[in-house]
């Protein structure tokens, strides 16, 4: 093996190109360094998640603050998603451009969105055309970033490595929850969220930009197994044809064991997509919790998704399986998707009986998706390990798209959100501030009180409103005067209000339980759609069958090396 020479560069190009544009190795890495690369790219994604789900730490101030509808603010991530499906197609041509470049620039380029132009957007649309672009650059880092982890980890450890990578998602929801949960009470501005991310988004690009490496096309287009076929993959790369091997992606790609699989993550991941954008408004809207509240059930949702996903992936690559894992984390998946959809029709349930509702469904998704992510990029390998870019490509269009459309029926099934979250939380002051009031005003007959509105000095109306609340209440005519008079302290425009929004925010907040939970059921049949489709991808289900492949391998790259050994 030490008379392997490894191959080399045409030229070598100047320092600042290194810095800022080449960022090819022509060698497979040792460990230190392929952890402090895959180390980046995780904290890149991480970054990357905190910026695109920061509107919904706040989504009802948001919406306040612009006067959008609930379905405005809805279709705002619908076109966002469906931007992102086709920007993840563009990603592609990472096989052929690299991925380095495209997470390191893309970081800069939301940074600079995030921080300067979404809290200074100037109304409604220009804030929805700025959320846009970042999911625009979000579909090419979706597919550059878990290409690179892919390429720094063979097969064997795959599953640790793509654990690792989920938790971008899932740790920069855990983080915008954090940080929401303990500022919001001394930045109640909305805008400081975004601020707050901004600033920790270049950051990281700076990082990306210094730090950031990828392996040459001739190493990362080989299948790699185990870290002992490194030598092996860099003698092979001299001979590499990457043209040829390039050649009709998208006809490769385009098989059902990748875009069935692609399009059974997707609707697997609606009640996940819902967590992140919705949950803020579902706990506000229908259990009445603060902002801060409800992302600090956000805080226990996602740290436990977090640690699960680490141990899923250790232990699948402990076991050498993936598809086991997948069914458990379906079937435990669905089974907490019905208990937390039940809780919908019971306003009583307590903050912590969420909590471990939850948690516990944030775990069985973790249990299904970290091992789905290495077993569809061996799937990826399967077909042609130098289009991996291109296969996530497929997954990221699909999972967009998908994601795009499920979100954009959420206001047909929940029609109530509108009044709830355009009204509800005035309505809800107003009538707590004003009960006593409002309950005087029940006990007078709507005619009596449309002459006082006329004409307060109306005195046959006034008296006659007296001895209503007298009946009404069993108080004396003294008591109800002093109640009447109460009753004209409230502002009109007050009282207007009410009378415009009350009915329609009540009538909202009864219905508003049932369709959520429509929806959750909806969520339910994507996790039994994810079950069958598990079947097409590559992988076995049984540890000792897994074992004896890996063994098979290791024998025949003992053989390959020693063939190249004996001729070298």
């Amino acid at each position: 093996m030490t008379a392997i020479a490894p191959p080399e560069s045409v030229q070598a190009p100047a320092p600042w190109a290194r810095v800022l544009w080449y960022r090819q190795l022509d060698h497979y890495p040792g460990t230190g360094r392929r952890m402090v690369y895959l180390g980046i790219v995780v904290v890149a994604t991480i970054v990357l998640y905190y910026e695109l789900y920061a509107p919904g730490a706040v989504a009802p101030a948001i919406i306040a603050h612009y006067g959008m509808s609930f379905p405005y603010y809805v279709y705002i991530s619908v076109v966002g998603n469906a931007v992102g499906a086709f920007s993840s197609i563009l990603a592609g041509l990472a096989d052929r451009w690299g991925r380095a470049n495209l997470v390191a620039y893309g970081l800069g380029v939301t940074g600079v969105l995030v921080l300067f132009g979404i809290p200074n957007a100037p109304n409604k649309l220009v804030f929805g055309i700025l959320l846009v672009s970042v999911a625009f650059v979000e579909g090419i880092i979706l597919v550059a970033t878990p290409a690179l982890v892919r390429d720094f980890s063979p097969q064997l450890g795959r599953a640790s490595a793509m654990g690792f990578w989920t938790l971008g998602p899932v740790v920069g929801s855990l983080v915008l929850s954090e940080v929401s949960s303990h500022t919001l009470t001394n930045l109640p501005a909305w805008q400081d969220q975004f601020v707050i991310c901004g600033i920790v988004g270049l950051a990281v690009f700076v990082v990306a930009l210094v730090g950031l490496r990828e392996l040459s096309p001739s190493l990362r287009d080989q299948l790699m197994v185990s870290l002992r076929d490194r030598a092996l993959v860099e003698a092979r790369a001299k001979g590499i044809d990457i043209e040829a091997s390039l050649r009709r992606p998208w006809r490769q790609m385009l098989h059902l064991d990748i875009v069935g699989s692609a399009f059974a993550i997707s609707v697997f991941l609606i009640i996940y997509y819902t967590a992140v954008g919705f949950f803020t408004v579902y706990f506000t809207s229908l259990f009445g919790y603060s902002l801060s509240a409800a992302n600090g059930l956000g805080n226990w949702f996602w740290a436990f998704d977090a640690g699960a996903l680490i141990l899923v992936g250790l232990l699948s690559d402990k076991l050498g399986v993936r598809k086991p894992f997948m069914v458990a984390g379906a079937i435990g998946g669905i089974v907490m998707t019905i208990i937390f959809g039940s809780r919908a029709h019971d306003p009583a349930t307590t903050y912590y009986t969420f909590v471990w509702i939850i948690s516990l469904m944030a775990v069985f998704l973790a249990v299904a998706y970290a091992p789905w992510m290495a077993s569809f990029t061996e799937t990826v390998e399967r077909r042609n390990p130098a289009l991996t870019a291109t296969g996530l490509a497929v997954w990221g269009w699909v999972i967009r798209a998908v994601i795009a459309i499920s979100i954009a029926l959420l206001p047909l099934v929940v029609t109530s959100m509108t009044p709830l979250v355009e009204y509800g939380a005035q309505v809800q002051a107003l009538a707590a501030k004003y009960a006593p009031e409002l309950r005087t005003i029940s006990a007078i007959d709507p005619a009596t009180l449309a002459a006082l509105n006329a004409n307060p000095a109306n005195s046959a109306a006034a008296a006659k409103a007296v001895g209503e609340i007298a009946a009404a209440d069993h108080v004396t005519p003294v008591v109800a005067v002093g109640r009447l008079k109460a009753v004209a302290t409230v502002p009109r425009a007050d009282l207007a209000y009410l009378r415009a929004h009350g009915a329609q925010v009540s009538s909202a907040a009864a219905s508003a339980p049932g369709q959520w939970q429509t929806w959750w059921w909806v969520s339910v049949g994507g996790e039994v759609l994810f079950i069958p489709l598990i079947f097409v991808m590559a992988g076995r289900w049984d540890p000792r069958r897994a074992r004896e492949d890996a063994e098979q391998h290791e024998r025949e790259v003992e053989r390959e090396l020693a063939a190249l050994h004996a001729d070298a």
